[in-house]
């Protein structure tokens, strides 16, 4: 058995988003049927769309996302049908070598992201015999997708749909990025390069991990604006004001903490980030592009510092959205003020115009039915 399901999909890397009709096979074992409602707009499905990072093709996008489960396959324990929940663009299967030791992020479960196949190797997005992936195997900016029970998390029914999304990757991985990969304590100076949909969680991050100075560098003036009202303490326009304040501001030690959530990784704020870090710092790198490492070692043996990546900010999904989720329900954590536009599924193109001229912080989908 098969529905229709309307759905933006990129047939190949450098064409634009396009909205078309699929059939959509019922899930199978194990695996869930969801009515989405909202769909978050990363960064990295311009990435993909754009040809910047590999992706089998053609490809229904989206991998932030909040709906309704509408049907369920065999064996299906985590959900029900009716339950609100949100998608984890990476699953947790509970199981593997890495849930099992508090690294659900790590999950072996997320080894088709880039393919957007079935474990396997089949689909259920298909339209005149071509079948259709799902990014991260989601495929959320869709009405209806079929998605593995380990990619979805039971969320309260209060939570808004739109708020909701954006904890399905956006707002743990910049949170995380703070309080899980870099480890960020009470008293400890934070530069943040890029207050984007991912920067701006890792500034609430840093704020609520006790951070004496949460400093943030973008050149947008409106990210700049947006980052204090989510608990940065300084902004500038460019790396060399801030590593002059940070030098003044800790007496010459410099930071403790860089953590790059730009939206496109590049050589220069790696190296701005190394600079700005003192003693025993540490360089969280979030933000996914084509910047490379290339700095004399002596810069991180004489200083001891060190340079982590960091995926899903380290969080464990299963644990932490419904933690941030409850945060966000007793005022802790602020989620309302990162949907800066709502769009409709045929402005999708648009929306993420919007995102590259540095207008929004995050544009949501909102998915009419």
């Amino acid at each position: 058995m098969s529905m229709t399901t309307r759905a933006a999909v990129c047939r190949e890397a450098g064409q634009p988003w396009e909205i078309t009709e699929l059939e959509l096979d019922d899930p199978r074992a194990n695996e869930v049927r969801i009515k989405f409602y909202a769909a978050g707009m990363c960064h990295s499905d311009d990435h993909i769309q754009k040809g910047d990072a590999p992706m089998r093709m053609p490809v229904v996008g989206g991998h932030e996302g909040a709906g309704v489960v509408d049907a369920i396959g065999e064996g299906v324990t985590r959900v029900k049908v009716g339950d609100h929940v949100v998608c984890s663009f990476i699953p947790a299967c509970g199981k593997c070598r890495y849930c099992s030791t508090g690294r659900q992020n790590l999950c072996d479960e997320g080894k088709n992201a880039s393919t957007g196949e079935f474990a396997d190797g089949s689909f259920r997005f298909h339209q005149d015999g071509v079948d259709f992936g799902g990014l991260c195997v989601l495929g959320t900016f869709s009405q209806f997708s079929v998605v593995s029970e380990y990619s979805v998390i039971p969320i309260p029914k209060d939570i808004p749909f739109e708020v909701a999304a954006l904890v399905g990757c956006a707002v743990p991985t910049g949170w995380g990025s703070a309080v899980h990969a870099a480890g960020v304590q009470a008293g400890d100076t934070v530069v943040i390069f890029g207050a984007g949909g991912v920067g701006s969680n890792a500034v609430q991050g840093a704020a609520l991990a006790g951070a004496q100075r949460v400093i943030v560098v973008d050149p947008v003036e409106f990210k700049r604006d947006m980052a204090k009202v989510f608990g940065a303490t300084h902004t500038f326009e460019t790396a060399e004001e801030a590593t002059e304040f940070v030098i003044q501001s800790t007496w010459g030690e410099l930071a403790d903490h860089a953590i790059i959530t730009v939206g496109v990784l590049h050589d220069k704020v790696i190296h701005d980030a190394i600079n700005i870090v003192g003693k025993t710092g540490q360089v969280t790198i979030t933000a996914v592009g084509n910047g490379w490492i290339d700095e004399n070692p002596g810069m991180l043996i004489g200083y001891q510092r060190r340079i982590q990546g960091a995926i899903f900010g380290g969080c464990n999904p299963l644990h932490d959205v419904p933690k941030l989720l409850s945060l966000y329900q007793s005022g802790h954590l602020k989620l309302d003020e990162l949907v800066t536009k709502k769009y409709k599924l045929e402005d999708v193109n648009q929306g993420y115009q919007d995102m590259l001229d540095g207008k929004n912080i995050r544009g949501v989908i909102m998915i009419e039915h």
